[in-house]
């Protein structure tokens, strides 16, 4: 399946999304968003990722990230393959108490069989939305819309009180949960 957006320099600092199939708000669930963390602490400890800011929402992920040894497709290519395969794998295994299982997995499953690349389940939709951060001003512009993006759903007042988001690192100059380079 083509995607609708590719990255034109693979070594560009970019702003990217990925989002759930069906917008499901897995990302409630710690268990879940470990699944998410753990890989990228991986890809930037193994494959050269550099994050210079991220959010993981309920159904989504913002990250500004570019690489210096793995081309950023090939990487979130990889990312996603992994954790979808070990989101699958801990519904499957129902490790803890998840009432939207069952629901979750006929979902996730039903998507898979619409795609020809991976026919048994489909936890990310395809491709993703690749931005490349050109100048400062744009930069600047994802930056804000990133770290705002969960006082806009009403999670919290302030960015920097969001658990899973970088706004921590830039604005109370605290180590968040991923290292991260500040841009």
């Amino acid at each position: 399946m083509p995607q609708a957006y590719r990255i034109s320099n693979p070594w560009a600092v970019h702003f990217e999304t990925c989002t759930i199939t069906d917008w499901i708000d897995i990302f409630t669930r710690p268990v879940f968003a470990d699944i998410v963390l753990d890989s990228l602490r991986y890809c930037q400890s193994n494959k050269g990722l550099q994050i210079y800011a991220w959010v993981l929402m309920t159904n989504h992920i913002h990250l500004i990230v570019s690489s210096d040894k793995t081309p950023l497709n090939d990487i979130l290519r990889d990312l996603k393959k992994f954790t979808a395969k070990n989101i699958y794998e801990e519904l499957l295994n129902n490790k803890y108490s998840e009432s939207r299982r069952d629901w979750m997995l006929r979902t996730f499953q039903a998507r898979g069989m619409g795609n020809a690349e991976n026919s048994a389940f489909q936890i990310w939709q395809p491709g993703f939305h690749p931005v490349e951060l050109k100048n400062r001003d744009i930069a600047e512009q994802r930056l804000n819309y990133l770290h705002d993006n969960p006082v806009r759903a009403g999670f919290v007042r302030q960015a920097w009180d969001y658990r899973y988001s970088s706004a921590i690192d830039y604005m109370v100059d605290r180590p968040g949960l991923l290292p991260i380079v500040i841009l």
